[in-house]
């Protein structure tokens, strides 16, 4: 199967670029990859760990699909095929990789004319240090998440990679392939399953006992690991 063309149409009008022959995956720059080239600021990433905001590559290697329908999700959630991408074609790890960096260079091509950017920064954005996978979708549904990390490292870069933790056999599986991020976050957003089916709206059977799987496997993991919270007043908080 693949990707319909009006779903690629409809990333394209809010300024993704819909990357990959298969198009299921998709680069995005950050705000704050913005605002660090006009020297207005940096996110927690360069503050915290000295990688450079302006260095860094906001993607997804899976846009399409996703086990949760979070309420606060800015995602465009009518343009879904699923919660799994089997049967679906997709691209390999060094592909997505070659034209995320592709795609990062041509979004930042007109900041190269603003006289208010960084130049120096400026170039230096086109060699990107830092991987983002996060994005939109769930990125542990791309078979081939744990090549696409590794791809990643032998190019000399950094990953973080955002998970939704329903897919505890995934980071499993990356923990065994020696292919765990550089940084491993967990959102969660529910302290209960009632919570868990108001908030994230979950399409996959099971979906909290799957995220309790991950919680309890998270301590074993060895990367760096993080539980990130999205709290919303009068909702879950």
């Amino acid at each position: 199967m693949e990707v319909p063309t009006e779903f690629v149409e409809k990333y394209e009008r809010q300024h993704y670029a819909v990357i990959g022959g298969k198009k299921h995956s998709a680069v995005k720059v950050c705000g704050w990859t913005k605002r660090a080239l006009l020297n207005r600021g940096h996110c927690y990433k360069q503050r915290f760990y000295g990688i450079p905001c302006h260095r860094c590559i906001q993607m997804t290697p899976s846009l399409y699909w996703c086990g949760f329908r979070c309420l606060h999700c800015w995602r465009s959630i009518e343009a879904n095929l699923g919660t799994t991408m089997d049967g679906f074609e997709f691209d390999g790890p060094a592909q997505i990789l070659d034209d995320a960096i592709l795609a990062q260079r041509m979004l930042l091509t007109g900041f190269k004319g603003n006289g208010k950017v960084d130049a120096a920064k400026w170039r230096e954005a086109q060699e990107p240090k830092q991987i983002a996978i996060s994005l939109a979708g769930e990125p542990t549904l791309y078979p081939e998440l744990g090549e696409f990390i590794k791809e990643v490292r032998r190019r000399g870069m950094t990953t973080f990679l955002v998970t939704n933790g329903t897919q505890p056999g995934v980071l499993q599986k990356l923990s065994e392939e020696g292919a765990l991020p550089t940084q491993l976050y967990v959102s969660l957003c529910a302290v209960d399953e009632d919570m868990c089916r108001r908030v994230n709206q979950p399409a996959i059977p099971g979906a909290w006992q799957k995220l309790l799987e991950t919680l309890r496997l998270f301590p074993s993991l060895e990367t760096r690991r993080v539980i990130r919270l999205t709290l919303t007043k009068g909702l879950n908080m």
